[in-house]
């Protein structure tokens, strides 16, 4: 699994770059967030790999928290890489937190391939579980989010979850004990 990239910059559009790695160039998916931070030659950036029966697709990020953001989006049912992308094109991880903590459909549905559904299911998804805030809020944010999606996972219901995570705190391993622990006593 490739999580980083780091080379020199061969060609730049708005959604991709061409990187090259010791003469070996790979095409990256970017946002057009990261696109536009992108001034140099020499170019670092965070990787989420998509494998797929036709396609090994690299999209790639100047920051961790756009990453993250973008990961996380992904585990949602419906949204795909592209609806993802798009998602971290229109919006930067503060803002997006804004958006989903206001719960406003409005300003998701302004994104390409996004209706009204898919952005109520975002927001229905997400809503309990981003906090605006500090970095230790982003921190705990993220951690519980990546908590609530793996406790899901294993077939808990989202209520069920959202009452065992709740009041917790730590990094995702801890508060996935603990949410186990509270949700065997349910």
């Amino acid at each position: 699994m490739i999580v980083g990239i780091q080379g020199i910059l061969e060609h730049k559009e708005p959604t991709f770059v061409h990187i090259n790695v010791h003469g070996l160039i790979h095409e990256v998916f970017v946002s057009i967030n990261t696109s536009s931070q992108i001034e140099s030659k020499e170019i670092k950036l965070f990787i989420s790999q998509i494998i797929r029966e036709d396609a090994n697709l690299l999209f790639g990020f100047l920051t961790l928290d756009e990453k993250k953001m973008f990961d996380t989006l992904l585990k949602i049912n419906g949204i795909g890489p592209k609806v993802a992308i798009a998602i971290c094109s229109t919006f930067s991880p503060d803002t997006f937190a804004k958006v989903v903590n206001s719960k406003d459909v409005s300003m998701l549905k302004r994104v390409p391939g996004i209706g009204p559904k898919a952005a109520s299911r975002i927001l229905v998804e997400l809503a309990d579980f981003i906090v605006e805030g500090s970095a230790a809020g982003d921190h705990l944010s993220n951690s519980l989010i990546e908590a609530a999606m793996a406790l899901e996972s294993l077939g808990f219901k989202k209520d069920e979850v959202k009452k065992a995570l709740s009041g917790l705190s730590g990094d995702t391993a801890t508060l996935v004990k603990e949410g186990l622990k509270k949700l065997q006593r349910l």
